[in-house]
């Protein structure tokens, strides 16, 4: 057979083939959703013993088992379970256990509100994959382990962190549910406030993102072109500013590119967690961001517009122990490149984080029942550890009133 007489693969694509390949795709990951997050409530908050009870609290085992089978006590008191004393604790219960007998600081409210400023984080990097919308989750829910109000803001169109609080981004979400409405009028009634959601997790709300809010990247600098006297960069800050007063934390996932929306975060922030996989594709592109970001700051600090983070904290993700790993030497490159803004804490690589993902979930969402119990642990550990740290940064100013 002559294969030169074989006929060619047209491999040409038309502009006007992408709607239908568009389409097609779009019918595929609907289905995968549905598979994925369906029965409905698509996502459950997880169970918890009575031994993560006790390290969550720093209380000794036996004494949370008097208190919570105490007679006439006001804690939670879980759910009997198997045949011995174990007990098994909801969300709510924990949280409520935390916050009224661990010697974690709780923040005060008054008339409902909190005395202090809820602080702003950011999570921000260029490359794809680098764990940054995982982590934001994860920082949201390990905040609120600690007792803490937290809201996440998703400004990425891809809305990732929307699915991984529960919401099918393009069937549960409106452009109208989003900052965008507000990014467009920010004079609207009622302001961000109105476009919170509560979520399966408690102590855990989203303004969710849809994929409109690329509209914001020609909205802004519109605006700006039409009102010279336009700050496009602090239109988030103030919408954010009321929000302070009702949560601890307001954690900002952003999308992986340097974007109106993500300038608007990272002005709006206090503080910013890079997430950074140890490989040298991910190493230089987090300098690419660094880069960029810097010649913007400059043009700011030019128009004497300035801002000091409280911390920047480079987080070491999807770390690979192997042998045959290329961690240490890009985490000695990280080392000289970000000296003391390097964490020493790591989050290991591990299938249960690669499976949770498959499923919408982070490591936080399964239960130490779910059989997987110490690789669990490698990587809820420094994750726990992590935003331990994160917390004690900002109790260390509420207590000094600030």
């Amino acid at each position: 057979m002559n294969f030169s007489e074989l006929p060619g693969i047209d491999r040409s694509v038309k502009l006007s083939d992408l709607g239908e390949f568009s389409e097609r795709l779009s019918v595929m990951t609907n289905e995968l959703r549905d598979q994925i997050l369906a029965p409905r409530p698509r996502k459950t908050p997880p169970s918890f013993t009575i031994g993560e009870l006790s390290e969550l609290c720093g209380m000794d085992r036996s004494k949370i088992n008097y208190l919570a089978t105490k007679e006439g006590g006001e804690l939670p008191p879980g759910e009997a379970h198997g045949t011995g004393r174990a007990r098994i604790f909801s969300l709510k219960d924990v949280r409520t256990w935390v916050q009224q007998v661990s010697d974690i600081y709780q923040t005060p409210l008054v008339t409902g509100t909190r005395e202090h400023r809820g602080r702003v984080l950011i999570t921000a990097n260029f490359k794809g994959g680098s764990c940054k919308t995982t982590t934001t989750m994860c920082i949201g829910q390990g905040l609120s382990l600690r007792g803490r109000k937290v809201l996440v803001i998703d400004l990425d169109p891809q809305a990732s962190l929307s699915e991984l609080c529960g919401l099918y981004a393009e069937k549960d979400v409106s452009w109208e549910d989003t900052v965008l409405p507000y990014i467009y009028d920010p004079t609207i009634e009622g302001g961000l406030s109105t476009k919170v959601q509560s979520t399966y997790w408690d102590g855990l709300d989203v303004i969710p993102a849809h994929n409109y809010l690329h509209d914001a990247e020609f909205h802004l600098p519109t605006a700006q072109k039409s009102s010279p006297g336009f700050e496009f960069w602090s239109v988030l800050r103030r919408g954010i500013e009321p929000l302070r007063s009702q949560y601890d934390y307001i954690v900002l996932d952003t999308a992986p590119s340097l974007s109106y929306m993500t300038l608007n975060g990272l002005m709006a922030a206090d503080s910013m967690v890079m997430p950074l996989v140890p490989e040298s594709l991910d190493f230089i592109s987090s300098v690419s961001f660094w880069s960029l970001f810097a010649e913007v700051a400059n043009g700011f600090v030019e128009h004497e517009v300035d801002k000091t983070y409280d911390f920047i904290s480079v987080l070491l993700s999807r770390v690979d122990y192997g042998t045959t790993s290329s961690a240490p030497v890009v985490r000695s490159w990280a080392q000289r490149a970000y000296a003391d803004w390097l964490h020493t804490t790591e989050v290991p690589a591990s299938s249960v984080m690669s499976n949770g993902a498959l499923a919408f979930s982070t490591v936080f969402d399964l239960s130490r029942a779910d059989s997987v119990a110490k690789t669990l642990a490698r990587v809820k550990s420094p994750l726990m550890e992590y935003c331990k740290w994160i917390d004690d940064q900002y109790v260390a100013q509420w207590r000094a009133g600030q």
